[in-house]
C-alpha cells in the first residue's frame, strides 16, 4: 500500500532489532515473518522449541537474523537473563509482549527487564498484545476478560509514564484471528481474519505509535460500546462474542478463560 508524504512523515523509522514473545505460532509467528521481510534482527521466544526453530528458519530465508529461546514467560529470572544478554549484544528497538493466556505475569516479565535499558537510551517501543475482551465483560470468559482489562490499563498507564523518556507503548486489541488455538472454539466469529492480516495491522499501528491498536473496526466499536452499557443493554452486545471451547478430551464446555488470539 502506498502512503502519502504526510503519512510517511508521521511514522516511526523501521526498527532493526525486535523481540517477540509467543513467537512460535499465531500472531507472534506472523509478526516475526513480517519483520523478517525487512531483514531485521529478531529475538523469538516461546515454549515450543521445535516450532520456534521452524519459525526462525523461515525468518532466515527472508533475510533476517533470528535468535530463539524456548522460555516460558512465567520463568521470571530465566527470561530476564536472556533479554538482558540479547539487549546487551544489540539494543532492542521494539519489544512485542505477546503472552497469550498468561497475560499479566507474562507481560510484566517480558517488559520489566528492558525498561531501564530503553529509558537510559531515550528511545524504544513496546507493543502489548491484549484483546478486545479487555473492553467488554464476556459471560463465557470472565477470568480472560479480567486479565486483558488489566493488560489494557497497565499498557495505557505505562505509555503515559514512559512518554517523557522517548518510549512509545501501544496496546494491541485484536478480534477473532485464525490460529490453531481458536480452531478449538465453536461459535460465531464475526470478522475473523488471518494472522497475517492481523500482523499487518499491528505493524502499521506500531509504526504510527498508536496508543490502542484495536481491530477489526466494527467489532472494536461494538466492544467499546458494550463495555459502557448498563447490564440490561450489554446482554445484546454480548451475542457476537458467545463461544464454547472444545477440550482435548472431547465434549464442549463453557470456558472461564479463552485461548490466545481470541477477542
Amino acid at each position: 500500500m502506498q502512503l502519502s508524504a504526510t503519512e510517511s512523515a508521521s511514522m516511526l523509522p523501521m526498527p532493526r532489532t525486535i523481540v517477540i514473545t509467543g513467537a512460535s505460532s499465531g500472531i507472534g509467528e506472523a509478526l516475526a515473518l513480517r519483520y523478517a521481510s525487512e531483514r531485521a534482527r529478531l529475538g523469538l521466544l516461546g515454549r515450543n522449541r521445535e516450532r520456534l526453530d521452524r519459525v526462525a528458519a523461515e525468518c532466515r530465508r527472508h533475510g533476517a537474523e533470528a535468535h530463539v529461546a524456548a522460555i516460558d514467560v512465567r520463568a521470571r529470572s530465566e527470561i530476564r537473563g536472556w533479554l538482558e544478554d540479547f539487549d546487551r549484544a544489540t539494543p532492542v528497538d521494539v519489544l512485542i509482549a505477546n503472552a497469550g493466556v498468561m497475560a499479566v505475569l507474562g507481560v510484566l516479565n517480558a517488559i520489566h527487564p528492558l525498561l531501564p535499558r530503553m529509558m537510559s537510551r531515550g528511545h524504544g517501543q513496546i507493543g502489548i498484545v491484549g484483546s478486545l475482551a479487555g473492553f467488554i465483560p464476556l459471560p463465557d470468559a470472565p477470568s480472560y476478560c479480567a486479565s486483558k482489562s488489566a493488560v489494557l490499563s497497565y499498557g495505557l498507564a505505562l505509555r503515559s509514564l514512559l512518554r517523557p523518556h522517548g518510549i512509545g507503548v501501544s496496546v494491541i486489541c485484536p478480534g477473532y484471528v485464525t490460529t490453531p488455538m481458536t480452531q478449538q472454539e465453536s461459535g460465531w466469529k464475526p470478522f475473523e481474519m488471518s494472522a497475517e492480516r492481523a500482523a499487518a495491522l499491528i505493524c502499521r499501528g506500531l509504526a504510527r505509535n498508536r496508543p490502542i491498536i484495536a481491530f477489526p473496526f466494527l467489532l472494536a466499536l461494538l466492544s467499546r460500546i458494550g463495555g459502557i452499557l448498563p447490564d440490561r443493554g450489554r446482554r445484546w452486545t454480548d451475542v457476537p462474542f458467545r463461544f464454547t471451547v472444545q477440550p482435548h478430551g472431547g465434549g464442549a464446555l463453557r470456558s472461564g478463560g479463552a485461548p490466545p488470539d481470541h477477542p
